[in-house]
């Protein structure tokens, strides 16, 4: 018998991690304001160098320190973490991650 020979199969995109979208969230809520860093790190009561640091990714910073950016920026913190769940779920900016099963109803052609 022959062999079954794969296709080239894509591999599953990783989920992306907490503190990167939450970083782009911060960030893009923060520039559709028209905020400098350094002001809304001011009214936040942190450096400017950490709050670039939480915006890139690159800390994973304490609810406390969540709960002051997003009030520095004006936001409801409720709307911020649905808004991130969302990204999550569909796979980051790129749509649903492969092998993620959809949730809800499919419909299928036939």
């Amino acid at each position: 018998m022959a062999d079954i020979l794969p296709f080239h199969q894509k591999r599953p995109e990783p989920e992306p991690l907490w503190r990167d979208v939450l970083g782009k969230s911060l960030r893009a809520a923060r520039e559709e304001q028209g905020g400098r860093l350094v002001d809304v790190a001011e009214r936040a009561g942190i450096s400017p160098q950490y709050l670039s640091e939480i915006e890139r990714g690159r800390k994973e910073p304490s609810s406390e320190m969540i709960a002051a950016v997003t009030g520095a920026l004006g936001l409801d913190l409720a709307d911020l973490l649905f808004g991130i769940a969302g990204t999550i779920s569909r796979g980051g900016s790129t749509g649903l991650a492969v092998g993620r099963r959809p949730r809800g109803p499919v419909l299928m052609a036939a």
